[in-house]
């Protein structure tokens, strides 16, 4: 059963305008094949194919363990709709050992989201065969029926193959009982969209119910956003770190040392909460282990940029995050400025900074001319140069980089 308050719910989530003008909200009816997957394969579409299947205790302890582990690796908390397909129960940036044994305890626990997903769309499509639930006929609220279904496989491979993925934001608050409050990212920076509240009464009749959602609503209850993954490509700090464990034993002061971040900080959010946690990319342009003495020996080195990503999720804003990761190794006294960039992604064309580093030959200071690259919508948080000497200061050092704080140590 469905209560439906669609229209004063827009209204009162202030959506009406935005929701009116979406491509992907109010495209054409469209019966073909084609028609039909892009009408299912939005975000919209996703959250209301969600709110349409029977989900319970086995499907929200699935989605739960996969995003605690995307979390837990260093993304934000994350279920791929790739991942849901191909390996369900598993998180990003799991190993191959971690995927067998995350799909294994989901396939335990009862039917994936998976199986439910394609049962769904199976029976719709024997309804779409049997002349039921047509392309723009309404259901008993009133609302859009689900559209016509001719081919599932044609849908399922759309959907694994998307961008698409299930965000769970304060995930960790979950009582291990409620059942969510399913919704999209309405973008354009909007904080508030409508969303399906699923229920099941002591009978076990189950309700959908459209109820608005924002920020302060999950963070007392369940809400799983459907949204675009935009950082399973990258490499958090957290995996970084593992694979970048610097050696064992004190190092001479006089030898190339580890320029190390030891924490991180953010002052604010830079997203809407629909979008996820800031996702920020710390970028450190120099010459790694330089020991020139002549002019003529400068010209053999290249300069190198190290690349990281750190993502805060937004129940750590304002906490000092504590990281023990390698920014720059072969940290020599000979290194004069480093060229030092922090962005918050937001996609784009790829675009750069011309920059420039220095080292000291014979206590004279040469340039070394850099790109660095990043996206020409990314928030620049900070960049500019970074004296050697700020860091060799003291033990450990902190600055302040636009809306976040960084503390570096040399070892």
């Amino acid at each position: 059963m469905r209560k439906c308050t669609f229209a004063a719910l827009l209204a009162t989530a202030g959506l009406t305008g935005l929701l009116s003008c979406s491509k992907e909200g109010n495209a054409p009816l469209d019966n073909s094949e084609s028609g039909q997957v892009e009408k299912i394969v939005t975000m919209d579409g996703v959250a209301r194919l969600l709110s349409e299947l029977p989900i319970g205790g086995a499907q929200m302890e699935e989605v739960f363990g996969a995003v605690g582990a995307s979390s837990g690796n260093g993304y934000d908390e994350e279920y791929t709709l790739r991942d849901l397909f191909e390996a369900p129960g598993c998180g990003v940036g799991q190993t191959e050992e971690e995927r067998t044994r995350a799909s294994r305890a989901a396939s335990r626990e009862g039917a994936s989201l998976r199986d439910l997903i394609s049962d769904y769309l199976y029976s719709k499509a024997g309804e779409s065969r049997a002349g039921q639930g047509l392309a723009g006929s309404r259901d008993g609220s009133g609302q859009e029926a689900f559209p016509q279904i001719d081919d599932p496989e044609a849908v399922i491979g759309a959907l694994s193959s998307s961008d698409l993925q299930i965000y769970w934001p304060y995930s960790e608050e979950w009582d291990g009982e409620t059942l969510p409050i399913i919704t999209f990212d309405p973008g354009m920076g909007v904080e508030s969209n409508y969303g399906y509240l699923l229920k099941v009464s002591e009978d076990g009749q189950r309700t959908v119910e459209e109820v608005v959602v924002d920020e302060s609503v999950a963070r007392t209850s369940p809400v799983w956003v459907v949204n675009r993954n935009d950082d399973r490509d990258f490499t958090p700090v957290e995996i970084f770190i593992r694979a970048n464990r610097p050696a064992a034993g004190p190092m001479h002061a006089s030898k190339a040392r580890n320029l190390m971040i030891k924490s991180f900080k953010m002052l604010r959010n830079y997203d809407s909460w629909f979008a996820g946690a800031s996702e920020f990319f710390i970028k450190c342009g120099s010459i790694k282990g330089f020991s020139a003495r002549t002019e003529a020996e400068l010209k053999q080195y290249s300069p190198s940029v190290t690349d990281m990503m750190i993502v805060v999720r937004r129940r750590d804003v304002g906490k000092e995050v504590p990281y023990d990761a390698i920014l720059f190794s072969g940290f020599t006294n000979q290194l004069d400025k480093l060229a030092f960039l922090v962005t918050e992604d937001d996609g784009g064309t790829r675009t750069s900074w011309k920059c420039e580093a220095t080292v000291k030959i014979n206590s004279k200071s040469y340039g070394i001319n850099l790109d660095i690259p990043f996206n020409e919508k990314d928030d620049i948080v900070w960049r500019g140069q970074l004296a050697a000497s700020f860091f060799q200061s003291e033990d450990t050092v902190t600055g302040r980089f636009g809306d976040v704080l960084i503390s570096f140590a040399l070892e």
